[in-house]
């Protein structure tokens, strides 16, 4: 079924996984409590079970007893938490560090590096402490220039890097990227960050549903908020069999926000579909020929960014952005679209084949920055969203610095924490959207 947030009501219907390949890789899924029933009563309502969602529940039941329910309108990780490209990278928004430090000035750009460290570091931290085998690969990320213009760009970053932040990188020229099996004209030279690694996401998905309801939070799956109103200082949202009452409610719901939840979400979004395909396992010739040989996750310099990466059981996994809207031959267009791109990659892989593709909505904001804010006309209600499609880590952190904000009025940094601006002439975002990415395909094909 066709979905888009920009449109769509409230879902009444729980619907199951999608087909992917972390579905069909993640195991049993564990058990949560269920749908909601009946009338029931809870300090913060929390609505979304992905990263975002499921971080906050675990910090605030965990360290500060916190009376919490979750509210999943299908299955956690249903949405991008489980659809993702799976790469755990210092990331907060969608800027580059030389884009930040023209935009915030140097001390609020090392401000931002600090804290998409702390991203990373809190990825780590909750999988060492959930003791989550999932399949996390070595260390390591490579930003190559997709074509030899785009050089210079990383050499200013890494200049950037290492004057503003005392930030390591190496840069790889072409021939040393061979050693990786990125040689060709689509690797003309790469950035290599040390701190970037790989997991299995839906994995870690279910070891955060079992590690929030062991701090005591409570974790409804099939249970969509077909209303929401408020009396007085309660909040109270129904789903089709039950209805929650809170004094406090955290919208954690990122690509998946429909503009019918509540008025704070109106015309602050732009929910943009994200395009995966995994292949099916390489022969020892393929990965000979290739020289695919890295296990490094890979972006590349493109507008319209592609990110690779090999898997443990030898598959490819190669992600873009997707269609403008969702269906079953766009799906299939842009899964044609995308072997293509992998194909021209790398040698040898004329015969490879497609086993899972699909798509999932990302977030993204005017500004390209995500927000953890409560909302300044009802202090009641808050939000973290935005990721503009490097949430990976960072939806994460935001749960964790939301719990310690609504408990202990922790600080949250000015980065984060103000109102998502709105989109000018929002009902023509989709028009929009057409335009820039058409835009951003002629930047990326130019040779100068």
């Amino acid at each position: 079924m066709a979905y888009d947030p920009l449109t769509a009501d409230l879902p009444t219907q729980p619907r199951p996984y999608p087909a992917t390949y972390w579905c069909a890789t993640a195991g049993t899924p564990p058990t949560d409590d269920g749908p909601l029933l009946h009338a029931q009563d809870t300090d913060i309502a929390i609505i979304g079970a992905g990263y975002t969602g499921l971080s906050c529940a675990y910090h605030l039941a965990k360290h500060y007893r916190s009376t919490v329910h979750v509210l999943e309108a299908h299955q956690p990780g249903w949405g991008c938490s489980g659809r993702n490209g799976s790469f755990m990278r210092p990331a907060i928004g969608r800027l580059s560090w030389t884009d930040s430090v023209q935009r915030f000035g140097p001390e609020l750009a090392k401000a931002h590096f600090t804290e998409a460290h702390r991203a990373l570091a809190t990825m780590r931290e909750l999988i060492l402490q959930g003791n989550i085998d999932c399949d996390i690969q070595p260390d390591g990320w490579l930003k190559t220039a997709h074509q030899p213009s785009r050089v210079s760009s990383l050499l200013t970053e890494q200049q950037v890097m290492r004057d503003h932040f005392n930030y390591d990188t190496q840069l790889l020229h072409q021939s040393e990227l061979e050693e990786y099996g990125l040689g060709g004209a689509e690797a003309s030279a790469a950035l290599r960050f040390p701190d970037a690694f790989s997991a299995h996401p839906l994995k870690i998905i279910f070891s955060l549903v079992k590690q929030a309801r062991q701090a005591g939070a409570v974790v409804h799956s099939k249970s969509p908020v077909i209303s929401w109103h408020k009396e007085g200082a309660t909040h109270y949202l129904r789903t089709p069999t039950g209805t929650l009452r809170a004094k406090h409610v955290v919208i954690a719901t990122n690509g998946y926000s429909t503009e019918q939840l509540h008025p704070c979400l109106k015309s602050r979004l732009m929910p943009v579909l994200s395009s995966i395909i995994v292949t099916r396992p390489l022969s020892e010739d393929e990965i000979h020929h290739s020289g695919f040989r890295t296990t490094n996750i890979i972006t590349d310099t493109r507008k319209v960014l592609n990110f690779y990466r090999r898997l443990p059981d030898n598959r490819i996994l190669l992600g873009s952005r997707g269609a403008i809207t969702e269906s079953h031959q766009s799906q299939q267009k842009i899964q044609d679209h995308l072997l293509a791109t992998l194909q021209k990659k790398f040698n040898g892989l004329e015969n490879l084949t497609v086993d899972y593709g699909w798509s999932g909505w990302v977030a993204l904001s005017m500004d390209s920055m995500p927000r953890v804010h409560t909302v300044n006309t009802d202090r009641s209600i808050s939000y973290a969203i935005g990721y503009n499609g490097s949430g990976t880590t960072a939806s994460v952190y935001a749960g964790k610095v939301l719990a310690h904000h609504l408990k202990s009025n922790a600080a949250i940094s000015p980065l984060l924490n103000s109102p998502l601006p709105a989109f000018p002439f929002a009902p023509f975002r989709r028009l929009g959207q057409r335009a820039m990415f058409a835009y951003y395909r002629h930047l990326d094909n130019k040779t100068g």
